[in-house]
């Protein structure tokens, strides 16, 4: 019985040790290098080994499938010639075992030494691994550096036949996959849920990820909306625009907005005005810098930083002016809406007793549909038109007129106020559902 001990407990430091082989493996790959290269940087002891084991994935995988084989090799020998006759020979003098005992013992030994180099050998280290696999790997490393070199000799044989079957299969190694934005949004999201990031960082990270697919149509201030200034335009009326506006710039035109002179500063006219000269807007202005329409928002902060503006205006495919864009429209476009002290923002519709809903003119297409999910537009409209009032022109076929109405997709859009040849208000009502069918 002594001996069934020893060959056990002999069997069960196999059996570790198969495990601490797993274990290592798993871990070795499952780290990540960032990590590893942080903890190397910082000192850890074990990080700079591997590193340079998962640097040389060949290396090291072969020196744990030599171990591994080797264990299992010894497990099976100690299983199979010693252990498995000592349980037979106690199994001999049962009743209706005996001419069966040889048989039944090694069944005995196989299926508890595959259980078992399963449970302990393999899962469970495996498991363990993952959960720790930058803390692990330093751990084991430097003695699988050293078993590696000892085992030198044969790691190459291994690594040599397995190039040349690779080679001889057509098997060609690849780089690895570059990381995608999709994979940092992921990594971010778990570890918002794990509670390492805020849901601000978290929404500012997949912001900023997503500004190589905005374009600055998406981000800047459209046309109708920008404060301009005449530079014929009297002083008290251009004091009149900067008090009522609370912008700091502005575009200054001549005859016609397409002909910019450039971008009058608030400061510069403080400035003036405090040194007793005599405030000329045609002398103020300065070179504005015009951007195009389809420009990424990521190229248009690297204008931003190369040019040291912090406005634009921006141009359509014709030349001509569509629209403003600033820093501070960047800015918004990765950390949300940022009000003006002591402003609020106007709201782009309101909802009324009845259910209607008045809506500014200058909504996008995008916006509307957040503002009535019931109001489907096809993609075809989508393509043709970029705003509420684009649409409305679009399905009327003229410039429309106060009070005119007009059916479409379930809603009666009716326009509420023109902006001289601009729709500036609309009206939508959701039709009852026997006037939709109808």
């Amino acid at each position: 019985m002594n001996i069934i001990v020893l060959e056990l407990l002999i069997i069960a430091l196999l059996l570790l040790a198969n495990g601490v082989f797993a274990m290592s493996e798993m871990a070795l790959v499952s780290a990540r290098p960032a990590r590893l290269r942080n903890l190397a940087d910082s000192g850890r002891p074990g990080a700079a080994s591997a590193l340079e084991l998962t640097a040389t994935p060949n290396r090291f995988l072969s020196t744990v499938q030599v171990g591994i084989t080797l264990i299992g090799i010894f497990a099976g020998a100690f299983g199979g010639a010693t252990l498995a006759d000592e349980i037979a020979a106690a199994l001999s003098p049962l009743p209706g075992v005996g001419p069966y005992a040889a048989h039944l013992a090694l069944a005995v030994v196989v299926i508890g030494i595959t259980y078992f180099s399963l449970v302990v050998g393999e899962l469970v280290p495996k498991r363990i691994a993952l959960q720790h696999a930058e803390p692990i790997a330093c751990l084991v490393a430097p003695p699988m550096l050293v078993l590696s070199r000892i085992a030198s000799p044969v790691v190459r044989i291994l690594g040599g036949s397995t190039e040349v079957l690779l080679r001889v299969l057509r098997v060609r190694e690849q780089n690895a996959a570059p990381i995608t934005d999709e994979e940092v949004t992921g990594l971010v999201r778990e570890g918002f849920r794990a509670g390492v990031f805020h849901r601000a960082e978290t929404e500012m990270v997949e912001s900023v990820l997503g500004l190589d697919r905005l374009h600055v149509r998406d981000l800047m201030t459209k046309r109708p909306r920008i404060v301009w200034i005449d530079v014929a335009e009297s002083h008290e009326d251009i004091w009149h625009k900067i008090v009522v506006s609370h912008h700091t710039h502005f575009p200054v035109y001549e005859d016609r907005p397409d002909h910019v002179l450039g971008i009058l500063s608030v400061k510069s006219i403080y400035a003036h005005l405090a040194a007793g000269v005599p405030v000329q807007v045609r002398d103020l202005v300065t070179p504005a810098l015009l951007v195009p329409e389809s420009q990424s928002a990521i190229h248009l902060l690297e204008t931003f930083k190369r040019d040291g503006r912090h406005l634009a205006l921006v141009t359509d495919e014709f030349g001509g002016i569509c629209g403003l864009v600033t820093i501070n429209d960047l800015l918004e476009a990765i950390v949300g809406e940022l009000p003006e002290p002591g402003r609020t923002a106007p709201a782009s519709y309101l909802r009324r007793a009845d259910g209607s809903l008045l809506v500014d003119a200058l909504v996008g297409i995008e916006e509307l549909h957040d503002i009535l999910p019931a109001l489907v537009l096809t993609e075809a409209e989508q393509r043709r038109c970029t705003t509420l009032g684009g649409y409305v022109c679009s399905q009327l076929g003229h410039i429309p007129k106060e009070g005119e109405t007009f059916d479409a997709h379930g809603c009666r859009f009716e326009i509420i106020d023109m902006d001289r040849l601009r729709v500036d208000k609309v009206l939508i009502t959701l039709l009852p559902a026997t006037d939709t069918a109808a």
